[in-house]
């Protein structure tokens, strides 16, 4: 399975809390006026890299994983695989693989117990709403091992830069294993 990527960033604080790995995904069908990255709309953007291969690259830098783009569900298909195998990795290694060896900034190891700020491993920036997800069979596999989802498009005339990890105010941070339980939105708590 296959992966186009555009970017990967180690080290940022700016797609979810904490220093995280972003990787920004080729394609988005959203074209929104605004956006931070039009270039990432091309589907044929960056490079090909195989999700063994991205495994690696993560594994080699800072977790937790931020996935954007673009619209990493244009990719749907190749992030469900790359999440699962995320997921699948740390709960089959014994001890932790060598991907996340160290304790995270709460003494938690990778993985243990995502709950909260700082403990949600895996963020998913998209320009559908949770409700579109839930109803899109391919769309909510891509999410499933997916801890966080920020969803909605940007809309520049709600642009607020004083929202923590978000660009406009109909954006919500979404908790997805609270979400899926409960069978609506749930927003992730950022006290």
């Amino acid at each position: 399975m296959l992966l186009r990527v555009i970017d990967i960033v180690a080290g940022t604080s700016v797609d979810g809390p904490h220093l995280r790995t972003s990787i920004y995904l080729a394609g988005c069908a959203h074209h929104c006026p605004g956006c931070h990255n039009p270039q990432s709309w091309d589907p044929h953007a960056g490079h090909e890299i195989a999700v063994s291969d991205l495994l690696d690259v993560i594994a080699r830098e800072e977790m937790p994983v931020t996935l954007s783009g673009g619209d990493p569900l244009f990719q749907a298909e190749g992030i469900a695989a790359l999440t699962r195998l995320l997921k699948d990795r740390h709960k089959t290694s014994s001890p932790p693989c060598r991907a996340w060896p160290w304790p995270g900034p709460t003494g938690r190891r990778w993985g243990e117990d995502p709950r909260g700020v700082g403990e949600a491993d895996i963020w998913l920036y998209t320009g559908y709403r949770w409700e579109q997800i839930v109803a899109t069979p391919r769309l909510l596999d891509a999410v499933s091992n997916v801890d966080v989802v920020v969803d909605g498009p940007f809309v520049q005339s709600l642009r607020d830069t004083t929202l923590l990890f978000r660009g406009s105010s109909n954006q919500r941070i979404i908790d997805v294993a609270a979400s899926l339980a409960s069978g609506t939105a749930i927003p992730l708590s950022l006290d």
